[in-house]
C-alpha cells in the first residue's frame, strides 16, 4: 500500500472513533504516533551504526518495537490502559539535559501537551498496524511519505486557527531561494509553526551546498527555531525528522518574546531569520513589559519585528511575512519602521495580493528583505500580480513558486545588481519615506486607478434603479392582489 493510500486509510479508522472528534484531534493523534514510529526507526539505524555509543532517548519497553510493532500484540483495553496509564505519563517526564545532542529532551517537548484521543483499543491496533507499514529508513519511502506529510500540514486548513502557523509553500521557497541560506550560517525562525521555512531551507542547502557529510553536520548544527504552540511544535518536529535531522533539539517549545529584550546576547546573533510571525493577535499579559518602552505593544508581529532586528548579526538578513497594516500603521509601529530603516538596509519589499494566505485569512501582506549593518538609502517595491485569467488565488489554485519566477528574473543575484523600474517594480528613496512619517504603504505608481465615473451621478443612477425597482414591485402586488380577487 502507498504511503498516501496508507494515510487515508488510517483517517478511515480515526473518522469510527467516538474521541477523536475533527481533524485538528486528528491530525494530533497521527503526528504523536508517527513520531513514535519514526524515531524508533531511526534509533534502530544510529545503533547499528553506533552500535557502542548510541543509547534511545526511550526506554526499551515504551520503544515502539516493544509494543506496536507486533500485529497481534496488545490491543483493546489494555493497550488504551497502556498508552494512557504508562506511555504518556513517561514520555512526558523523561529526565533531561539542555545539551544539544540529548533527544530525551525532543521526546519530553513533543509529549509533554499531547493527547491520546482515541478511545478504541481496537481501532487503535488498526491504526498502530498500518503505520507499521511504512519504513522510515528506506530513503525513497520516506521522501515520499514526506510529500504526503506536507499535505498533512496542508489539511491543518479545517482544523480552526491553521492559518497561524501555516504559510504557503510557494512563498517560503521564495523567500529562502532569495535569501540564499548556505551552511555554517545560523539561521533562525523564531516562530516557526510547522516547520515550513527549516524544510526548504534544509532542501536549498543540499541541493546547492551540501557536497560531503561535514557539509551536511555543519548545516544540522547552525540550525536554530521556536514554536510556542503544542500542535504546531509536535508536527514541526517530526517534519524534522522526516528530513532526516538526526537531533531535532534546536527546535524549542517556548515563546521567544518571553525572555526580556536585552537579554539576548551578541553570542546569540544570527546570520539570517526566515519567518512568517504571527499577526492580528495579541500577546499575554506582561510579555510587552520584556521590551523597551517605545517598542511596547500588544501585537505580536511588532514585537517579533524589533526582536528580529536585534538578533541579526552585523551582515545579517532577514526575510519576513508581516501585514499592510504594518507598513501603513502609526504610533510604535512608526518608531519600529523608523528603527529598521536606521540599523538594517531594508532593500526590498514584496507586495502581495489578499487572496495569497486564503482560506486563512484574506489580508494583504508583504515580505520585507533586509540586512542589518547600514541604514536604508532606497526602498526598492515589487507588486506580486495573480496570473492572467484568473481572478483569485484559492485553495484549489494556490499560489505557486513558478508564479514569482519574474520577481526572481528581476531580482539581480545575491547583489541586486542590474535592476529596473518596470510595470512590476519600482523604487522610492529613504528621504521621501521619512517625509512620509515612515509610512510604507507606497502603492504602484504605474497601476492605473479603474474609473468609476461621477459620485453624484452614481448616486443619481443608484436612486434612479432603486424607484424603478419599488415600481415595478408594486406593479406584482397589484397583479398578485386582482388574481387572488378572481
Amino acid at each position: 500500500m502507498s504511503a498516501r493510500n496508507t494515510v487515508k486509510a488510517i483517517q478511515d479508522i480515526m473518522r469510527k472513533d467516538v474521541g477523536v472528534d475533527g481533524d485538528a484531534q486528528r491530525i494530533s493523534q497521527l503526528c504523536w504516533m508517527f513520531f513514535l514510529k519514526i524515531i524508533d526507526d531511526q534509533d534502530q539505524e544510529l545503533e547499528l551504526l553506533q552500535s557502542d555509543t548510541y543509547r534511545s532517548p526511550i526506554p526499551e519497553v515504551y520503544q515502539w518495537r516493544s509494543w506496536a510493532a507486533d500485529p497481534e500484540g496488545i490491543t483493546g483495553d489494555d493497550l488504551l490502559d497502556f498508552v494512557n496509564d504508562e506511555l504518556f505519563p513517561t514520555l512526558k517526564s523523561l529526565p533531561a539535559t539542555a545539551q544539544p545532542g540529548d533527544r530525551r529532551r525532543v521526546v519530553r517537548e513533543v509529549f509533554e501537551d499531547a493527547y491520546n484521543y482515541m478511545k478504541s483499543g481496537q481501532l487503535m491496533r488498526q491504526v498502530v498496524n498500518k503505520i507499521n507499514g511504512i519504513d522510515f529508513n528506506n530513503l525513497t519511502e520516506r521522501q515520499h511519505f514526506g510529500d504526503i506529510y506536507e499535505q498533512i500540514l496542508n489539511d491543518l486548513q479545517s482544523a480552526g486557527n491553521a492559518g497561524e502557523y501555516y504559510t504557503p509553500r510557494a512563498v517560503t521557497s521564495f523567500m529562502v531561494k532569495m535569501t540564499d541560506p548556505k551552511p555554517g550560517e545560523t539561521l533562525l525562525d523564531p516562530a516557526c509553526g510547522t516547520g515550513g521555512f527549516l524544510t526548504c531551507s534544509i532542501r536549498h542547502m543540499r541541493e546547492h551546498y551540501v557536497k560531503r557529510p561535514e557539509d551536511e553536520a555543519t548545516m544540522q548544527a547552525s540550525l536554530h527555531a521556536v514554536e510556542k504552540k503544542q500542535l504546531p511544535h509536535m508536527l514541526a518536529v517530526t517534519n524534522m525528522l522526516l528530513q532526516g535531522i538526526e537531533d531535532p533539539s534546536f527546535l524549542r517549545h517556548d515563546n521567544t518574546l518571553a525572555r526580556p529584550y536585552v537579554s539576548w546576547g551578541k553570542d546569540e546573533r544570527v546570520d539570517i531569520v526566515l519567518t512568517n510571525p504571527p499577526f492580528g493577535g495579541r500577546e499575554e499579559d506582561g510579555i510587552e513589559s520584556n521590551f523597551p518602552q517605545h517598542f511596547r505593544t500588544r501585537e505580536t508581529a511588532d514585537l517579533f519585528l524589533a526582536l528580529i532586528i536585534r538578533l541579526l548579526k552585523a551582515g545579517g538578513r532577514a526575510a519576513v511575512v508581516l501585514p499592510d497594516g504594518t507598513l501603513f500603521g502609526e504610533g510604535v509601529k512608526t518608531r519600529l519602521k523608523e528603527h529598521l530603516m536606521a540599523e538594517c538596509n531594508l532593500h526590498t519589499i514584496v507586495r502581495l495580493p489578499n487572496s495569497v494566505f486564503r482560506p486563512y485569512a484574506s489580508i494583504g501582506t508583504n515580505l520585507l528583505f533586509f540586512e542589518k549593518g547600514a541604514p536604508t538609502e532606497e526602498v526598492w517595491y515589487w507588486e506580486h500580480q495573480v496570473p492572467e485569467g484568473q481572478k483569485a488565488y484559492s485553495m484549489t489554485k494556490p499560489i505557486r513558486l513558478e508564479h514569482l519566477d519574474d520577481c526572481a528574473a528581476w531580482w539581480g543575484g545575491a547583489n541586486r545588481k542590474g535592476r529596473v523600474e518596470n510595470e512590476r517594480a519600482w523604487k522610492v528613496a529613504a528621504d521621501k519615506i521619512r517625509a512620509r512619517g515612515y509610512n510604507l504603504d507606497i502603492k504602484n505608481p504605474r497601476t492605473v486607478v479603474e474609473d468609476h465615473g461621477d459620485p453624484e451621478e452614481l448616486l443619481e443612477a443608484l436612486n434612479n434603479a432603486e424607484a424603478e425597482v419599488a415600481a415595478l414591485r408594486n406593479q406584482l402586488k397589484a397583479i398578485l392582489s386582482e388574481a387572488l380577487v378572481r
